[in-house]
């Protein structure tokens, strides 16, 4: 592809840091990325990851930045909006479509969160063409989600946030704080949970969240998994089945930032209970379950980024049961916005500041 490469960053002394299986190390594959939010790996092991402000690069495997890349959608970036997920087609490799979730801007200053879809080409996007666009838009610079994750069937997950509307969440005529379910070209598959109730977005999948930024399919169950900020405390793992209500704002384990409750309680029947909660809040982003052969006490784990303490949750599962947590690279000093596992079964993450770091997790010895 022939796209304008940036000199390869220094190579950068590794960090080490200890761990339940013995020390590992973590070492800067590439840097100078601004607010870096998704990473995805193409075939032939270089990486696709998105910039806030709105930039998309290709970052080579010895940690080469392209020069942005042309075509992008026009983003909205301010608060915590700007372009955010990235993920392949599953055809990828004879179609070279791409997907991108930003937050877009609309008339009289409101914004939603859209997915547009793109074709990768020698220069940059090609054509790219929302096929879902976030209903309504509004104005506010919170709470975008979004995550983007192919199931198993071909259809496609899509995370979206509540925008700072709690009670928009229970609505089911609006997209916000709801996972999304569209086919490839955002049309609605004839399975989703609402396609035939009066009064209801048909692309809706499940109901009653907050700021989903994390998400990813079990290894062995193919079932979407997702994590979302709470609000002070009441993050949550939820494993989001069709047409089920999760509870935002009327149950949380969260208070507001005042102190105040929020809501009625921590139960209430016909909404769901999560897989885990946190509190205080860790401010999770990014997740991935490690399937890989380099660590093999961790395979079947969950880890989940953390922005508020600057580390990397393992969680250790048996089913949808959290039986242990491990945090891991505490004194990181960095906000960890993404967790991908790679080819090389290694995992890596995205640092989200404004001199963004791609990191790798390697076994110290």
């Amino acid at each position: 592809m022939a796209l304008l490469a940036l000199a390869a960053p220094a190579v950068l002394p590794a960090q080490e840091f200890s761990s339940a299986r013995g020390p590992i190390r973590v070492v800067t594959v590439a840097r100078g990325l601004e607010h870096p939010w998704g990473l995805a790996f193409l075939p032939d092991g270089r990486m696709l990851v998105t910039e806030r402000p709105g930039r998309l690069r290709l970052v080579a495997r010895d940690g080469t930045l392209s020069a942005p890349l042309a075509g992008v959608p026009r983003v909205e970036a301010g608060g915590q909006g700007g372009l955010l997920d990235v993920t392949l087609a599953p055809d990828f490799a004879t179609s070279r479509i791409i997907y991108l979730s930003y937050s877009e801007p609309g008339r009289l200053g409101v914004v939603g969160t859209t997915v547009a879809r793109a074709r990768l080409g020698d220069a940059g996007l090609e054509g790219a063409t929302p096929i879902f666009q976030q209903s309504p838009k509004v104005r506010s610079g919170i709470h975008f989600g979004s995550r983007l994750v192919f199931g198993r069937d071909g259809n496609l997950f899509i995370t979206t946030g509540e925008r700072g509307r709690r009670d928009d969440s229970q609505d089911l005529d609006r997209h916000l704080g709801k996972v999304i379910r569209v086919r490839p070209d955002g049309s609605v598959p004839p399975d989703n949970p609402f396609v035939n109730r009066r009064g209801a977005r048909p692309e809706i999948w499940s109901y009653g969240h907050r700021n989903l930024q994390g998400a990813a399919l079990h290894p062995e169950t193919g079932q979407l998994w997702t994590v979302e900020h709470g609000a002070q405390g009441g993050d949550e793992v939820n494993a989001p089945r069709a047409g089920r209500n999760y509870g935002w704002p009327v149950i949380t384990y969260g208070r507001d930032y005042s102190g105040a409750p929020i809501g009625e309680g921590t139960t209430k029947p016909g909404m769901e209970q999560p897989i885990h909660y946190w509190d205080p809040s860790i401010a999770p982003s990014g997740m991935a379950f490690y399937t890989g052969d380099r660590f093999p006490e961790w395979r079947g784990s969950l880890f989940v980024g953390s922005l508020k303490f600057q580390l990397l949750v393992r969680l250790v599962l048996n089913g949808e049961r959290v039986v242990r947590e491990e945090r891991l690279l505490q004194g990181l000093g960095s906000r960890v916005r993404d967790v991908r596992q790679g080819p090389d079964g290694l995992l890596y993450l995205l640092t989200d500041e404004s001199d963004g770091r791609i990191l790798r997790i390697e076994p110290a010895r």
